[in-house]
C-alpha cells in the first residue's frame, strides 16, 4: 500500500495578494491584480502591462532586507511563500531532517539587460571590417568589466531551492524542474511521489518566477503570446472569452507542504486536503503549440483520475490553467470535454488567471493552493472578464462572480510550453 500525501501548510507571495488569506478574498471579489508595468520602461513594447507583486518586502516575512539585497527577484518570492506555509504547518522541529526535503519549479531570476546592452554597445562600437559588424572580443572585454557574479548566480534556477534548504535545515531530497507553465504543478507531484515511496516524510514544494523583464516580455511578443489590450489593463486577460488577445505575464512564488499522512496526524497538524491524484505527460508535438487535439492534455487528466482511483463525478471542480491564448482555451476544454464527457457540462471551470496573470513557473502551485481553499470554503472562484462566449469554448467557465458550490474533490491542469502537461486531484480527508 502507497503512502498518503496531505497538505499541511501553504504560502504565496502574488501580484492579487501576498498572503493566501488576502489572495482568496480578492479572488472572490473579482479583483485583478494586473496593472502598467513598472518594474523597467516597457512603453515601447507591443505589451505595457503585467501582474507585478507590489508593496511587498523580504521584511513581510522577518527575513533582514540587507541579507537578501543580491538575492534575485525569484528568490525573495520563494523565500516568503516558503516562511508562510512552514509557519502554517508547524512541521518545524517534529521531522528528521533527513527526512525532510525540498522540490520546487522555479524559474529564472531577472535577467541583467542593463549589462547585456552595454556589451552589445561596445561590441558594435568597436567593432572592424574583420568582426562582421560585430567584435566578440569587445563584447567580452566589457562583460568581464561590468557583470557581477553574484547576480550572475542568483538568477539561475537553482538557486531558490538551495536557499530553501538552508533556511529550514532541508537535508533530504533537494531538487528543481523547469518544464515552463507546468513547472510547480510538476514539482508538487513529483515531491508527492517522493513521500510515497518512503524517502522522505515531509517535503517543501511549489515554484516561483518572474519573467517581467525585457528578455521576458520581448519573448512572448516574439510568440505573440501577450495581450496587448494595454488601455485596459484590468480587463486584458480574459480566458475562455471570444475577444481574447493573449496571456498577461505575471510574477510571484507559491509553497505547500506536503507531508506523509500519519506523520501529519500523529502531530495533530491541520490539514488542507490530500494529494490523491498525479498526472503527467507530453505531446510530443511541437515545442510550442499543443496538439490540436489535446490528446497530451486528455490523457494526463486521465492519468490523474486513474491514479486518485476516482471517476467523471467524483470532480467538483476544476482549476483550468486557462491562460487567455487562442489555442490554449480551445484545447484545454477540447480536452475537459474528451476525459469528462457528458459530465463536463456540469462541472465548474474557473481560471484565476484572469485576475493574477500568468506566473509561468509559480502558476501551478499558486492554483493549486486556490483549488484547497475552494475546497475548503465551498466556494469557487470566477473567470473575471468573461463577456463573449466562444463556440470552441463551450463549459461552464463561472463567468465574472464566485459561486458557492460543494467541493470534496478539485482538479487543477497545467500545461506548458513544449507541450507538458500536469493535473493535481485533491480531496476532502
Amino acid at each position: 500500500m502507497r503512502r498518503r500525501v496531505v497538505v499541511t501548510g501553504v504560502g504565496c507571495v502574488t501580484p492579487l495578494g501576498t498572503t493566501v488569506p488576502e489572495l482568496w478574498e480578492n479572488l472572490l471579489a473579482s479583483k485583478s491584480g494586473v496593472g502598467h508595468t513598472t518594474l523597467f520602461d516597457a512603453s515601447h513594447f507591443p505589451t505595457s502591462i503585467s501582474a507585478e507583486v507590489r508593496d511587498w518586502s523580504i521584511a513581510d516575512v522577518d527575513e533582514d532586507p540587507a541579507d537578501w539585497a543580491e538575492r534575485s527577484r525569484h528568490t525573495c518570492f520563494a523565500a516568503g511563500a516558503a516562511k508562510q506555509a512552514m509557519q502554517d504547518s508547524g512541521v518545524q522541529g517534529t521531522v528528521e531532517p533527513v527526512r525532510f526535503g525540498v522540490y520546487l519549479g522555479a524559474g529564472e531570476g531577472q535577467q541583467d539587460f542593463t549589462r547585456f546592452s552595454k556589451m552589445m554597445t561596445a561590441a558594435v562600437q568597436q567593432s572592424g571590417d574583420e568582426d562582421d559588424g560585430l567584435s566578440l572580443k569587445a563584447f567580452i572585454e566589457t562583460g568581464m568589466e561590468i557583470l557581477d557574479p553574484t547576480a550572475e548566480l542568483e538568477q539561475e534556477p537553482n538557486m531558490p531551492v538551495g536557499y530553501l534548504a538552508g533556511m529550514f535545515n532541508a537535508q533530504g531530497p533537494n531538487v528543481n524542474c523547469l518544464t515552463a507553465c507546468a513547472a510547480s504543478s510538476q514539482a508538487v507531484g513529483e515531491a508527492t511521489e517522493i513521500i510515497r515511496r518512503g524517502e522522505a516524510e515531509v517535503m517543501l514544494s511549489g515554484g516561483a518566477h518572474s519573467m517581467i523583464h525585457p528578455f521576458g516580455v520581448t519573448g512572448f511578443n516574439l510568440l505573440t503570446a501577450l495581450s496587448e489590450r494595454n488601455d485596459e489593463p484590468e480587463r486584458a486577460s480574459r480566458p475562455f472569452d471570444l475577444n481574447r488577445d493573449g496571456f498577461v505575464l505575471g510574477e510571484g512564488g507559491a509553497m505547500v507542504v506536503l507531508e506523509e499522512y500519519e506523520h501529519a496526524k500523529a502531530r495533530g497538524a491541520q490539514i488542507y486536503g490530500e494529494l490523491l491524484g498525479y498526472g503527467t505527460t507530453a505531446d510530443a508535438f511541437r515545442i510550442t503549440d499543443t496538439h490540436p487535439e489535446g490528446r497530451g492534455a486528455t490523457s494526463c487528466i486521465n492519468m490523474a483520475l486513474a491514479d486518485a482511483e476516482r471517476n467523471v463525478d467524483d470532480i467538483d471542480y476544476i482549476n483550468a490553467h486557462g491562460t487567455s491564448t487562442a489555442v490554449n482555451d480551445k484545447v484545454e476544454s477540447l480536452a475537459i470535454r474528451q476525459a469528462f464527457g457528458e459530465r463536463a457540462d456540469s462541472i465548474p471551470v474557473s481560471s484565476t488567471k484572469s485576475m493574477t496573470g500568468h506566473l509561468i513557473a509559480a502558476a501551478g502551485a499558486t492554483e493549486l493552493i486556490v483549488s484547497l481553499m475552494a475546497m475548503k470554503h465551498n466556494k469557487v472562484p470566477p473567470t473575471i472578464n468573461y463577456e463573449t462566449p466562444d463556440p470552441n469554448c463551450d463549459l461552464d467557465y463561472v463567468p465574472n462572480e464566485a459561486r458557492d458550490h460543494q467541493c470534496q474533490t478539485v482538479l487543477s491542469n497545467s500545461f506548458g510550453f513544449g507541450g507538458q502537461n500536469i493535473t493535481l486531484i485533491a480531496g476532502q480527508i
